[in-house]
């Protein structure tokens, strides 16, 4: 995202600008405004400038001296010019300076809004022959990250696609696709880090095999080829390879989905890496989960049997065991009068069902490693049940070991009112002393308490907790930062600043380009 600033003296129109274009849209974000050119000199300065949009005849500088002043600190700077004055030696003069266009006053917003769209083409075409100047390394590893994972979930346009493919030298030119999944298991973060690190360098040399971090720290590797047996033999021999010689280093769980058509069925492959990876999970494996394997023709069975997965799986959350092991009984009531229905597609069923509320489970990683071990010999009992009635029961008895275990919370109810405090009312001001008062517990007393339960401070997990909400607001909003700053509970932009980069590595201004 390129940044624009605005200069001035009139602040009517500085408010009007400011207001009356949608800057994002356009791929821009406004880094700043003054009332003069000195004013703006100085600031610039302090933040990073891509187009300058400035008046001309203003106090203490003028916007001509401004332009020759502000070329010094950034060569590449783009001008577009405001001025109630058409007279043409300041066109003539500002046309020696190199500027994009000569708006005069009133603003025409038509011709403004096309002249920010072809500045922004400009701008676009110098970056596409380097993209090293503009990123860092650490910044290329994000943007790379972000639009392999769109692609694989199918959340990016395809001209994006192909643009972005472009400035990072990732080609898309073969006909067939199969993903993979590289899962930790090490809860060291830098042995995490060390194994990513590991395999990305690996792939990097093989222009038909690309590698990305998903959104839930696994290792996506992605192979493409001439033909679906290109990609599997592709697939197993490295995978294979990894396996063996990264060993007991690297704990890891791999897993692989099917070959599919490169185009839109990409995500197919992914969400099926992802679902071996659960019943890889279940099974204690240790070698390669191939989803073909172990869940031969599954997706054409199970479409057969609607299920409304997302309630079975909130029942849970909500811990209604009741009410969940009616709804498991009169789901397979109903798949008992499909057409066509077998044994197999019943089991098929039960297993699917236990795949989908243990994801429910994603998120709570204390929760996943003791039901890991709990499910297993359920899980299997499934696999080869025939009788309806125990398919039933089995289900329901791994739905109840879900629900005893979310249940088997040890925090205090104290902490458990801080965090559901924290989780709905984090946009808010608030602090150890506020919520003492509000829960008549010393503040002292409780960060310590606060601390030993959740092994973070106070400061910290709302820091963390407000950014990550941040995070999902530059991703799904159009709001500027400032704007996310205020609405995840932050009223100086600074301090947001710093504390995004801190969880973060980049600044949010950044991150939103990235994305």
């Amino acid at each position: 995202m390129y940044k624009a600033f605005l200069v001035d003296d009139e602040p009517f129109i500085l408010d009007g600008l400011y207001d009356a274009v949608d800057w994002s849209s356009y791929g821009l974000e406004l880094t700043g405004r003054a009332e003069n050119g000195k004013q703006a000199l100085e600031r610039m300065k302090e933040v990073p400038v891509d187009i300058l949009i400035t008046d001309i005849t203003m106090p203490v500088m003028n916007g001509l001296e401004l332009i020759s002043a502000a070329r010094q600190l950034y060569p590449e700077l783009r001008i577009i010019i405001l001025s109630g004055y058409n007279e043409f030696d300041y066109l003539k003069q500002g046309m020696r300076l190199g500027i994009e266009n000569y708006l005069l006053k009133p603003i025409n917003f038509t011709e403004l809004t096309e002249t920010l769209q072809n500045t922004v083409e400009k701008l676009n075409a110098s970056a596409s022959q380097s993209l090293i100047p503009a990123f860092t390394d650490d910044e290329i590893g994000i943007l790379r990250d972000n639009i392999l994972y769109r692609w694989m979930t199918g959340q990016i346009a395809p001209a994006e696609l192909a643009e972005r493919a472009r400035l990072l030298g990732i080609v898309f030119e073969w006909p067939y696709l199969l993903a993979s999944i590289v899962r930790p298991d090490d809860e060291d973060e830098q042995m995490v880090l060390e194994l990513r690190r590991e395999i990305k360098q690996r792939v990097a040399a093989d222009r038909a095999t690309v590698c990305f971090t998903n959104l839930e720290g696994d290792i996506v590797i992605v192979f493409m080829g001439d033909s679906p047996e290109a990609c599997k033999l592709a697939a197993l021999d490295l995978l294979t390879r990894l396996r063996d010689e990264l060993g007991e280093s690297y704990r890891s769980r791999i897993s692989l989905g099917t070959v599919k058509r490169m185009g839109e069925e990409q995500r197919q492959s992914y969400e099926q890496a992802r679902r071996a990876q659960e019943y890889f999970l279940m099974l204690g494996r240790t070698d390669i989960a191939e989803y073909e394997t172990l869940i031969p023709d599954r997706d054409a069975q199970l479409t057969q049997i609607p299920v409304d997965w997302s309630d079975l799986g909130k029942l849970m959350v909500a811990k209604d065991k009741e009410n969940l092991f009616t709804r498991i009984e009169e789901e397979f009531q109903q798949a008992q009068k499909q057409e066509g229905v077998t044994p197999a597609l019943l089991r098929s069923l039960a297993i699917e069902m236990m795949l989908r509320l243990k994801m429910e489970l994603n998120d709570l990683k204390s929760a996943q490693a003791m039901v890991s071990g709990l499910y297993k010999d359920v899980f299997g009992k499934a696999a080869l049940a025939s009788d309806v009635a125990e398919l039933v029961s089995l289900v329901q008895e791994a739905a109840g070991m879900m629900i005893d275990i979310l249940g088997q919370d040890d925090r205090s109810p104290i902490v458990k009112q801080v965090l559901n405090h924290i989780h709905e009312f984090y946009m808010e001001e608030m602090s150890l002393k506020s919520l003492g008062r509000k829960y008549n517990i010393h503040p002292g007393y409780l960060g310590k308490l606060f601390n030993k339960e959740t092994n973070e401070t106070f400061t910290d997990y709302i820091n963390k907790y407000r950014v990550q909400k941040a995070k999902e607001m530059l991703k799904e909003t159009n709001l500027k930062v400032h704007e996310i700053a205020r609405g995840v509970g932050y009223w100086e932009t600074g301090y947001f600043h710093k504390q995004f980069k801190k969880y973060v590595g980049i600044s949010p201004t950044d991150y939103k380009g990235l994305i």
